[in-house]
């Protein structure tokens, strides 16, 4: 697949701060006039923002880990055909809160679903497509959680799943990180959010087109 754009991602786990890191890009990124979108996974289009409220806000019956899986898949596969795929051929600049490893994180390191079955099905929803770039903000998970207790914010399905489930989710991205040194940059997420603004911009200076200005 030939690409003009550049495709970003963040990954961490919930409560790590990718969130509002991704926010800051954009604005700096729009400040310099660059081509560039913000989405999220699961969403990014009507239908995959559908699918990401069955998979994160269904309580009335219990969630397969299977079934959680293929409508990851499902939701991500309707993402790039959509949105991602079109503007990378269009030169902007894609960044994503999530993307294919946090399935790999998440449902195989979370949920126990073997790697070559989750591979095989990412390779099919996204064909074939990976980020450029990818930065994960690693953070313990019990910093994580007194984080998102103080921002008071409501807990989806999968937040709570708690600490446990988060630190075998954050030892699972940082497996993925270390057979990856060359997309996955690993950012320490306790570090003050401006200096993490900084190490974001510079590394996507260093191995993109982009130049500071």
């Amino acid at each position: 697949m030939k690409q003009k754009g550049l495709f970003v991602s963040f990954e961490g786990i919930d409560g790590c701060g990718k969130s509002t890191q991704i926010k800051l890009l954009r604005k700096r990124l729009v400040k310099e006039k660059r081509k560039v979108i913000q989405t999220r996974e699961p969403g990014g289009t009507p239908l995959a923002e559908n699918i990401r409220n069955l998979i994160l806000h269904t309580h009335t019956e219990t969630v397969s880990k299977e079934t959680e899986l293929l409508l990851y898949a499902a939701a991500r596969a309707q993402h790039v055909s959509t949105l991602i795929s079109p503007n990378l051929k269009k030169g902007v600049i894609v960044l994503s809160d999530r993307f294919a490893d946090s399935m790999l994180a998440y449902q195989g390191g979370g949920r126990n679903i073997k790697t070559d079955e989750i591979n095989k099905l990412n390779e099919f929803a996204t064909g074939g497509l990976n980020p450029d770039i990818t930065f994960l903000f690693d953070l313990p998970s019990k910093i994580a959680a007194i984080r998102m207790k103080k921002a008071g914010r409501k807990k989806d399905r999968m937040e709570k799943e708690g600490i446990r489930f988060q630190e075998k989710v954050r030892r699972a991205f940082l497996k993925i990180a270390a057979s990856n040194p060359k997309r996955i940059f690993v950012v320490d997420a306790k570090l003050p959010v401006e200096v993490q603004s900084e190490i974001v911009y510079a590394a996507i200076c260093r191995v993109s087109r982009i130049t500071a200005e």
